[in-house]
């Protein structure tokens, strides 16, 4: 085994230039990871401070979501055009400028207009920080690889209600949005300076925008997360706030599908028949379910400390420190972990230990000892941190170079869905679990979680074996170029 461990070290070791590539795409990535945890803390803030109503200032984050829905499926043909580097720097910059602006707004409709402007830049960011390291990597997504570039992702469940707890009680709301200022400028210098320069070639035929998928697909992901978080938000399924823009996206996605797949040498929006190669398509099944577990008992557990043990927003953020440490941990030995027994024992072990450290919580009361709970989300941030590594680096094992951003899209999406996805069904259960006591509410959506859980680790099984196990691929998915 010692053996087989130095060769895949070998291989998958990465240049002065990757790595150097790497700090450049981990600083930039922060400030959207952290933003995303630090505004979800502030609702209650903003509606007081800008004269707001509850279901007005939750556009902040719904406004957010659907603009980085719609931005995904646009890197793909953005990267191929204008070149990874460049379209890097512009996400930042598109990011940074909707932060500041954010931080001015004077009422909660600009609020919500300048979250737009933020998600889309936020929307780019995600995809090509995994498009690019890749690249980096001469294409070889290694597990060490993505436990890197998903640091920021760990990070912040650490820092993110930290800061945003020691913002709103002793700053402004307006530095939520001021603090990615000094990130984002960093990330900009980094990136000029360490990412290499990758500007298509003048003489090349411009990539050309699949209009009519772009038409498609990005309504589709839209009415599908605005349905689901409209569920998350109110608790049920049976209004038209939920039905209407939920049905859409499912139309207009079998519609991009049925697009997509037509037979042709067309430059899809998004190359979904990548998702045939048994890498791809088996590890975006696991990341769907992946981000129905994770962020399901994620939705939970900040409700079980501020409305059933009465803590404050700071509080809780310290007390869910353990989950990202436990996250943040896992990075540094899940890559070893994956080299000594495979990548599908791996993501199987990591969704059980997920379970297992969430059944505390489903006994868990208004005097649970919180010493106790602290030491239980430890565990779950590594077994939550440690799941998504695996299928992430099987994902890229067989997708040709010029695939990769759609693989990176492929993951995002399926994985983006997947978390509104868990959301919006433990929402349903707390909800109608809340008429029968407090406690007993939240005991048993803690169970709704649990069960998630488990059910997300069945795509598993697919995965293969080995990291660098032989993949069947369709010849059919080779003869229509990503």
């Amino acid at each position: 085994m010692a053996g087989m461990v130095e060769r895949a070290d070998a291989e998958t070791a990465l240049t002065p230039e990757a790595r150097k590539a790497l700090v450049a795409l981990i600083v930039g990535g922060i400030a959207a990871i952290l933003d995303a945890t630090m505004v979800t803390l502030a609702l209650h803030t903003l509606v007081l401070e800008l004269h707001s109503t509850d279901g007005k200032i939750q556009w902040v984050t719904t406004g957010y979501l659907l603009a980085l829905a719609v931005a995904v499926p646009i890197t793909g043909w953005a990267e191929r055009r204008w070149g990874g580097k460049r379209m890097w720097m512009v996400a930042l910059l598109i990011f940074l400028i909707g932060s500041v602006l954010s931080a001015l707004s004077w009422s909660d409709t600009s609020l919500i207009a300048f979250r737009v402007v933020q998600g889309f830049g936020g929307g780019l960011i995600f995809p090509l920080i995994q498009t690019l390291a890749v690249r980096a990597a001469g294409g070889r997504a290694s597990s060490n690889l993505i436990a890197a570039i998903s640091v920021p992702a760990a990070l912040g469940p650490i820092l993110g209600p930290v800061i945003g707890g020691v913002i709103l009680n002793w700053l402004s709301w307006r530095w939520l949005f001021l603090v990615n200022v000094p990130v984002i400028a960093v990330g900009l210098v980094l990136a000029w300076r360490l990412l290499p320069a990758d500007r298509p070639d003048p003489s090349a035929e411009r990539a050309r925008l699949d209009v009519i998928g772009l038409a498609l697909l990005a309504p589709a992901l839209a009415g599908i997360l605005l349905g689901l978080s409209n569920v998350a938000e109110d608790g049920g399924i049976g209004h038209a706030g939920v039905l209407i823009p939920l049905v859409a996206g499912i139309v207009l996605l079998i519609a991009f599908v049925a697009w997509a797949w037509r037979p042709g040498d067309r430059q899809p929006i998004v190359n979904i028949r990548l998702l045939q190669l048994r890498s791809l398509g088996t590890a975006s099944a696991v990341l769907f379910t992946a981000g129905a577990a994770m962020y399901a008992a994620m939705f939970l557990l900040p409700l079980y400390y501020q409305q059933l043990r009465g803590e404050s927003v700071l509080d809780t953020g310290l007390m869910l420190i353990p989950q990202g440490v436990g996250a943040l941990a896992s990075r540094f030995v899940v890559g070893k972990f994956v080299d000594w027994f495979g990548a599908r024992t791996v993501t199987i072990a990591s969704f059980l230990l997920a379970a297992v450290a969430t059944a505390p919580f489903a006994f868990a009361g208004p005097s649970t000892n919180l010493w106790w709970l602290g030491a239980v989300l430890l565990f779950r941030g590594f077994g939550i941190g440690a799941v998504l590594i695996p299928p992430m680096s099987v994902a890229y094992q067989d997708i040709p170079s010029s695939g990769i951003p759609h693989a990176s899209m492929n993951t995002r999406i399926a994985q983006q869905v997947g978390a509104s996805f868990g959301t919006a069904i433990v929402a349903v259960a707390l909800q109608s679990l809340l008429a029968h006591g407090m406690t007993g509410a939240f005991q048993e959506a803690f169970w709704w979680a649990i069960g998630i859980t488990i059910v997300a680790l069945i795509p598993a099984i697919g995965l293969p074996v080995r990291h660098n196990e032989a993949v069947k691929t369709v010849p059919q998915a080779r003869r229509h170029p990503a």
